[in-house]
This record gives structure tokens, sequence and C-alpha cells, in this order.
């Protein structure tokens, strides 16, 4: 693992006020991915990779950034093993299957019931 802390070059270091300047840039720099990021939740689009682009952008700077990517990727790391284990995904394919059969179940009731008409169209 890397050391924790500052990722800025030498010469920025050397100098306490450029260091403080460059923390501020690094800072509003992130903050600003991340609320592109943010709003693009709700949105159509990458939303959730652009928060963690511009959490990668504090973490060049800010040991809590760091240690949040840490403990991010290890849970990310964790999930993806969990998911890839044959108990989990035999579990996910047998719930899935189960919910289509109902869905489907459910939709050709419907169709018998009423034929190819919206609900909100229905007279009964």
């Amino acid at each position: 693992m890397r050391e924790l802390g500052s990722r800025a070059p030498g010469f920025i270091k050397s100098s306490k006020t450029l260091h403080m300047s460059w923390q501020v840039g690094v800072f509003v720099v992130g903050l600003a991915v991340v609320g592109v990021g943010v709003v693009l939740l709700p949105l159509p689009g990458p939303g959730w990779l652009i928060i963690f682009g511009g959490m990668a952008i504090w973490a060049t700077e800010f040991v809590w950034a760091q240690l949040v990517l840490r403990w991010t990727r290890r849970k990310v790391t964790e999930a993806a093993q969990k998911a890839l284990d044959p108990k989990v995904r035999r579990r996910n394919v047998i719930l899935t299957s189960v919910g289509l059969a109902i869905m489907a179940v459910l939709a050709g009731i419907y169709l018998w019931k009423f034929g190819f008409v919206m609900p909100w169209k229905i007279d009964q």
C-alpha cells in the first residue's frame, strides 16, 4: 500500500503558502467533480464513477480521502468476491427465475382478463 499524505511535488511542499494554495486548488477541483457526480446521480450518466473520480482527486492531497478510497476499494473487492461465490450466484439465479415466473403469470392473468388494454383505460 502507498503511504498516506500529500503527493504534491517537492517544490510545492517546501513552501507553506504554496502548499496551502495547492491544497485549496485540489479541494476545489475535487469538489467540482464530486458536485457533477452528485448532479448526475438521478440523471442518466455515470454519477458514482464521477464521484469516485473526485474522491481520487482529493486523495492525492488529503489523508481522509485516501482512507475513504481504501475502505471503498476493500468493500468493492469483498462484494465482488461474494458475488462470484457459486452459492450466492445459484441463489440469485433461482430468485430471479421465480420472480420472472411470477411476473409472467400475473401478465398472463391480466391479458386473459382485459386483453391489450392499458390499465388506466379499463372501465370496470
